[in-house]
């Protein structure tokens, strides 16, 4: 056979589809997968909610008694709270008002601090 029989043929690759961009990665699909397996037996789930709920109430209630003092007071809320979101509706709206809640306080705040600032300074 000689060198002219041979062709190289080079593939180029093929473009991202837009469903490859819209596609979860693997982790997500597992959890999902295993998600769906869950929800086909009706005792494994409600167990499930029962966990999630108790291990997510604890979550945020605890982080509730943290809020006032030093440390990650509200991020344990917001832990306890979405995790509870998973599998509950109502964690999610919650969590969403108290998000919107905890925005408005602080711009609220920042506000009072801005007004406040220039008697401090004339005081000094």
């Amino acid at each position: 056979m000689s060198n002219d029989a041979i062709q190289v043929v080079s593939i180029p690759p093929q473009p991202e589809t837009a469903d490859d961009a819209d596609r979860p990665n693997v982790f997500v699909r597992g959890f999902r997968a295993v998600r769906r397996a869950i929800g086909r037996n009706r005792l494994v789930e409600v167990s499930y909610q029962a966990v999630v709920g108790t291990i997510g109430g604890v979550l945020a209630i605890g982080g509730l008694v943290l809020v006032p003092l030093p440390g990650p007071g509200w991020l344990v809320v917001f832990a306890g709270l979405a995790l509870l979101a998973t599998e509950f509706g109502w964690a999610k709206r919650l969590a969403h008002w108290l998000k919107r809640q905890l925005d408005r306080f602080w711009v609220w705040w920042r506000a009072r601090r801005a007004r406040r600032a220039p008697t401090r300074a004339a005081r000094a």
